[in-house]
């Protein structure tokens, strides 16, 4: 038998008020790649990017979406992306654009990037705090939610260390 090969691409839905993106569901934004991609490409390059084409993951709360299409057409959707801005849902009109993050073969490969890519905004996010309170609010709040407890210790001393670093 013969595996059918595909391709997931790591999407960041950018809006100008976050609360709007609470207002996504999967079918809205498959809608608007399939629209980007039929008027960018026409009809062969829907038809090629709707054969297995799929949202696998969307977090309203971050604004990441996972799409998985045939790794033969990954260059159609990718140059389409571009294309889409707005997405329409529910009665109401987003006005976005996609950020493409990464292109991977397997989700865990989009899965590894993603954590990558979240510790990065951490850290990039963490000097902008106005004070320590607020700075221990967020890790705690991350560590909360992300690791469990035999890790926590560990995170916390790393997090010493690296400010020790820094004075």
């Amino acid at each position: 038998m013969v595996r059918v090969k595909s391709r997931y691409l790591l999407c960041e839905i950018n809006v100008s008020d976050k609360s709007q993106l609470l207002l996504l569901d999967d079918r809205a934004v498959a809608t608007a790649v399939k629209a980007a991609v039929a008027r960018t490409h026409g009809d062969y390059g829907l038809a090629l990017c709707t054969i297995r084409f799929s949202v696998k993951y969307l977090n309203t709360h971050t604004g990441i979406v996972l799409l998985r299409f045939p790794k033969r057409c990954y260059k159609l959707l990718w140059s389409a992306l571009p294309f889409i801005t707005c997405i329409t849902t529910r009665g109401h009109n987003i006005p976005c654009f996609l950020n493409c993050l990464h292109v991977g073969g397997t989700i865990r490969t989009c899965q590894k990037f993603l954590i990558r890519y979240n510790t990065q905004q951490l850290h990039r996010m963490l000097p902008k705090c106005k004070n320590e309170e607020e700075k221990q609010q967020i890790r705690e709040a991350i560590l909360d939610c992300s690791l469990e407890d035999g890790t926590k210790e560990a995170f916390e001393e790393e997090s010493e260390s690296e400010e020790d670093e820094e004075e």
